[in-house]
């Protein structure tokens, strides 16, 4: 793999300690030749796209096409304007045409609507070289991160292939997302891990491929990508190797490998305890009967088609609400009360 990382810092010294609180663990060394080669200021995403091949050479057909209208547009838009423009020039440079202005023998009528229609060609031609023309050139030939065209020149189409993204600007401002805070917090790593979760969640990864994850928060590196398949391919590392695997850079520790397993994990033990301190608030005040009514609630409309989703979470937390205000009890302030979180995570 040619590619390296630029302004490469050495790898710092491990702290004393030398434990890594959770969800971190140091990644695995197979990984490491790709890892040499990203940037620190980035978090990345790994993961295998199991989509069939069919599915995915479809939708890459649709930036295709849609670069190839781009670039016939512009091509038209060139072929049509430049006579305009070479008029123009000749015209600044003293050869009189039919663009030529004799502004002293004309009406300010006539100069107004010319000066306009020039103007507006002028902008138009500019919103179209400056916008629209770079779209096209970095989808085939883009180097910073390479560019989808030699992604799928070097990848082809395969049932199973590395994706690799790679966080905008929000990861260059992330801070320290490993210690806490003198009130034993972290909203970095807070933030972090919301949006590591929101990019990981199994609807997102189980619904689509892997050319349309790019959003506000993540794009796609197309080099990293190749480099991964490369590895694949010449028995550096087994495909497996990049089953979800999220990395990024700390100056006391280096490169950290999120394990979101073991932090899943860790949120359905800290549910687990909320939930039994719900129960034991319930029970001190006599209450235990809305306990088992509520479980009753959440796991049927949890199990009925379609899934648990907004609306199913609402006609829940509207009924729950309903059920304990029949009984004396504001829910919302009760788990507050008692669990000491918002009473929306007793709903969902």
């Amino acid at each position: 793999m040619a590619r390296q990382r630029k302004a490469a810092k050495p790898a710092p010294a491990q702290r004393k300690d030398g434990g890594l609180p959770a969800p971190y663990k140091r990644p695995p060394e197979v990984l490491q030749p790709i890892i040499d080669t990203f940037d620190q200021r980035h978090v990345y995403i790994m993961h295998i796209d199991s989509k069939p091949r069919d599915f995915k050479r479809k939708i890459f057909m649709v930036p295709v096409l849609m670069n190839l209208a781009i670039v016939a547009l512009f091509l038209w838009r060139v072929y049509y304007i430049s006579p305009y423009y070479l008029r123009l020039v000749t015209s600044a440079m003293g050869y009189w045409n039919e663009t030529t202005m004799f502004v002293e023998e004309m009406a300010w009528e006539e100069i107004v609507p010319e000066v306009g229609r020039r103007a507006l060609t002028f902008m138009l031609d500019t919103l179209l070289s400056v916008f629209l023309w770079p779209w096209p050139v970095e989808f085939c030939l883009g180097q910073r991160h390479g560019n989808p065209v030699a992604w799928r020149r070097a990848v082809g189409f395969r049932a199973r292939e590395v994706v690799v993204r790679r966080s905008r600007r929000w990861g260059e401002a992330l801070g320290d997302v490993v210690n806490d805070g003198d009130d034993g917090t972290n909203a970095a790593r807070s933030f972090f891990l919301a949006r590591v979760y929101g990019a990981t969640a199994p609807m997102v990864l189980g619904e689509k491929t892997g050319y349309v994850l790019m959003d506000g928060d993540w794009d796609l590196d197309w080099g990293a990508m190749i480099d991964a398949t490369t590895m694949v391919d010449r028995k550096m590392a087994a495909l497996e190797a990049f089953t979800l695997v999220v990395l990024l850079y700390q100056e006391d520790w280096g490169w950290l490998c999120v394990d979101l397993k073991g932090e899943a994990e860790a949120q359905e033990d800290g549910r687990r305890r909320q939930v039994f301190a719900f129960r034991d608030a319930l029970i001190g005040i006599g209450k235990e009967d809305l306990f088992y009514r509520w479980i009753e609630i959440v796991q049927f409309e949890s199990t009925q088609p379609g899934g648990f989703g907004p609306e199913k979470q609402d006609k829940a937390a509207h009924q729950i609400r309903d059920l304990f205000l029949k009984e004396g009890v504001d829910f919302d302030q009760f788990w507050k009360d008692s669990v000491g979180t918002d009473s929306a995570l007793g709903i969902q």
